[in-house]
């Protein structure tokens, strides 16, 4: 018997796919509706996560946040306070020459509230939101929703916490739909977490289908591997949990400025920052810049962003470790943690679905054979396994630009804080509506031309403006013929070459008229079958 190879894998999938279709031609497909995916944060006190989270406070509308816990990671623990002296080999305190560590702590302060802070603005800030949104969460929720996770020592996970518990509670209910969990710092409270299930069930009979249940419905947006949790316990015991991330999209991480191209400069500057992040009440008094004067951890040798007048040399020379070069005063700092709930927003891009359709905090690539074949082993849906398929005879994976949507975040971000200090509907900005006429999830042939209706409304009466998009994704690498890209009305002619099983996917985008316009998106999927 000759071996499988990936050619003929390929060729398997991509002939019972198109034999689905063959059969099954006037199959009709559910339009998807809105939802509000259930997330947990966890979170250590870095610049970044804190401005981070107050950029996804203020998205509270759009999702069902579960959690807020404090983590560790190797940049920041908290030490036990019994004295016990902690160092692992290759961590933040072991670079730079500092020889700071074995040490009790590390970069975490005394009376670090850096979550409580945020949430008690919000709650400052509520009664105007609610006016904008009337699907903002009570201040209450939030504060019921605040634990410590493992906080003691970077990568241990061998005590539960108030936020390992939490999580483990969220992981094992039966509430419908995937939870997300974010990995801001470290993931050790969500190793400890998983831990405990797996104690709790490996030798019993329940265990497979514990397993089961929950590799399909966890799903973690990780930050990179911080205190390496994720690679040492997660990864090897839980193989099949999606962990998600996110290459191409927007650049919200620390240095954004230096190399922003000219359409996303004017974002990033002292006059732009000042006007409609640092200055709108007490979650923009609460956001980082570059010169703001504060400072996470007092005397932290690596937090020298606060500081204003001094160049890079005269840090170093006061015992600063600068791994960024001075910036300009009040501009850009950083939010290196949006890219893992950015996709989670109900902006219409339905980029939360699967990690490759893509959004405001990139798209997910993955090119390994062995997930197409564990989707295929599984109940994987035809867009599914034309997405791995197409990955796996891709040897440039980023062939299609993605959309740049950083000015459409920014500004989107910026006339909610406005929101947080308006009392007055009429006085601010609000994001368009958007609806198909039809599923929002399509069958077509290849070399078909098909139209697609959108009706949009503004509920500030403003003007809108309708252009069409295609979204890139792995399914299908090609470009479609637009024969109309502009107006409720987009018409567009699948290639010739596309194969059935794999997917287009066509987006409506509508700004309102104004000197600050908001964007909304609607996401249509259309799905190659048989002539």
């Amino acid at each position: 018997m000759k071996p499988i190879t990936r050619r003929g894998i390929q060729f398997f999938l991509i002939q019972f796919f198109a034999l689905i279709f063959t059969i099954s031609p006037k199959v009709v497909l559910a339009q998807n509706q809105d939802e509000k995916p259930r997330i947990i944060i966890t979170a250590d006190p870095e610049l970044d996560d804190n401005n981070s989270l107050i950029r996804l406070i203020m998205y509270s509308s759009d999702l069902n946040i579960e959690g807020l816990i404090y983590a560790s990671s190797q940049f920041h623990w908290k030490g036990d306070g019994k004295g016990t002296k902690w160092f692992v080999p290759g961590r933040e305190y072991d670079r730079f020459g500092m020889g700071d560590c074995p040490c009790e702590s590390w970069r975490w302060a005394e009376d670090e509230r850096f979550i409580h802070d945020i949430v008690e603005a919000y709650e400052a800030v509520y009664p105007n939101l609610k006016v904008h949104n009337s699907e903002y969460p009570e201040p209450s929720y939030f504060k019921s929703k605040i634990r410590y996770g493992n906080i003691e020592f970077d990568g241990d996970f061998s005590e539960d916490s108030p936020g390992s518990e939490l999580i483990r509670e969220a992981i094992l209910d039966n509430k419908p739909g995937p939870l997300f969990i974010t990995a801001w710092g470290g993931a050790s409270t969500i190793a400890r977490a998983l831990k405990v299930i797996q104690d709790q069930y490996e030798f019993t009979t329940d265990w497979p289908a514990i397993q089961d249940k929950i590799s399909r419905k966890v799903i973690l947006l990780l930050s990179g591997d911080q205190d390496d949790t994720y690679a040492t316990y997660i990864l090897p015991n839980w193989p099949k949990i999606d962990a998600r991330r996110f290459r191409q999209g927007p650049h919200y991480a620390y240095g954004a400025q230096i190399n922003a191209s000219p359409e996303n400069a004017p974002f990033l500057t002292p006059d732009w920052m000042k006007a409609n992040i640092s200055d709108r009440g007490p979650l923009g008094e609460l956001y980082r810049v570059w010169g703001d004067g504060k400072q996470m951890v007092e005397g932290d040798k690596v937090d020298y962003f606060g500081f204003s007048g001094l160049t890079n040399d005269e840090l170093k020379q006061k015992g600063y470790f600068v791994w960024l070069p001075v910036q300009a005063k009040g501009s850009w700092l950083g939010e290196g943690d949006n890219h893992t709930f950015m996709n989670m927003l109900g902006n219409g891009l339905r980029a939360y679905e699967k990690g490759y359709y893509g959004g405001w905090g990139g798209r997910e690539i993955k090119t390994q054979i062995r997930e197409t074949i564990t989707a295929m082993a599984s109940q994987g849906s035809a867009e599914d396994m034309a997405a791995q398929l197409s990955s796996l005879n891709s040897s440039n994976d980023e062939l299609q630009e993605f959309p740049n949507f950083f000015p459409a975040a920014q500004r989107d971000f910026a006339e909610r804080l406005k929101w947080s200090v308006t009392s007055n509907f009429k006085y601010a900005n609000h994001i368009p509506v958007i609806e198909i006429e039809g599923p929002l999830t399509l069958v077509a042939t290849p070399g078909q031309t098909l139209k697609i209706h959108a009706k949009v409304t503004d509920p500030d009466g403003d003007q809108t403006q309708i252009k069409w998009i295609q979204m890139p994704t792995t399914s299908f690498e090609g470009n479609i013929e637009f024969l109309n890209d502009e107006g409720s009305l987009g018409e567009i002619k699948i290639p010739e070459s596309a194969i059935p099983g794999q997917s287009v996917h066509m987006v409506a985008v509508a700004s309102d008229q104004t000197s600050t316009p908001l964007t909304a998106y609607k996401r249509v999927i259309i799905l190659i079958k048989t002539p």
